[in-house]
């Protein structure tokens, strides 16, 4: 039996430190439909939270929101206890960059790049050096067993490849909170196992929240709690 879940308790953990995410009263309109109705949630370091949601039911736009990629109508955003939305827009796309990985279904790689130099644009934009951030870029992709494709451009890369380089370039600079949009949905389901062992795995060596939105039962099964978005409000499942 599912339970309400919008801005009450039975969203929010009680994590030792700041949460890695946290939501509180997110209101979002398009056009004349609602998206979000002061939506609230809070997610500690190292939880991987699966938001489940028909098509077009907000899930993307929640996740755009936090990444800052859409500006919400009210309600506030904080990542590892700094607020992210509102005041200086500098800033809050410096924390962001800093604090923040995000992993597309469509994979979203540079077609001019090769898969090292992908996984190496983050480390760059924030100030690392390029001898460092080639290091750093070639051992996140040894991570990923993806190493000995590290020169191919993405269109030489078959979509499983492509979503480890993806997440590769999310992860390379330990991100604080991980985004992750429907990231199987287009892999087979050998490719899409792989992907969400890659993430369950990232959350634990790296202490990364995850939050990911999925249509995919497969997918669902690698959270440690399951959310569902309906009618503008978050529920549990």
């Amino acid at each position: 039996m599912s339970a309400r879940a919008s801005g009450a308790t039975a969203l929010h953990r009680a994590p030792v430190g700041p949460a890695a995410l946290s939501v509180s009263g997110l209101d979002k309109r398009f056009g004349g439909h609602r998206l979000l109705a002061s939506v609230s949630l809070e997610i500690a370091p190292g939880e991987r939270v699966v938001l489940l949601g028909e098509s077009g039911s907000g899930k993307s736009t929640l996740l755009n929101l936090i990444a800052g990629l859409e500006p919400a109508d009210a309600g506030t955003i904080h990542i590892a206890g700094q607020r992210v939305d509102g005041g200086d827009a500098d800033t809050s796309a410096a924390l962001r960059r800093t604090r923040l990985g995000f992993v597309f279904q469509a994979f979203h790689l540079l077609p001019q790049l090769d898969a090292l130099a992908n996984v190496m644009v983050p480390l760059l934009l924030l100030g690392t050096s390029y001898p460092e951030a080639r290091r750093l870029a070639q051992a996140q992709l040894e991570s990923l067993g993806i190493a000995a494709r590290a020169r191919a451009l993405p269109a030489m890369l078959s979509g499983g490849e492509q979503q480890r380089v993806a997440i590769a370039r999310a992860l390379v600079h330990r991100p604080t909170l991980l985004l992750a949009d429907e990231p199987t949905g287009n892999l087979d389901e050998e490719n899409a196992q792989r992907v969400l062992e890659l993430l369950e795995t990232a959350c634990h060596e790296h202490g990364a929240a995850l939050l990911m939105a999925t249509h995919s039962a497969q997918a669902a099964r690698a959270g440690t709690r399951v959310l569902r978005l309906a009618h503008a409000s978050l529920h549990h499942v």
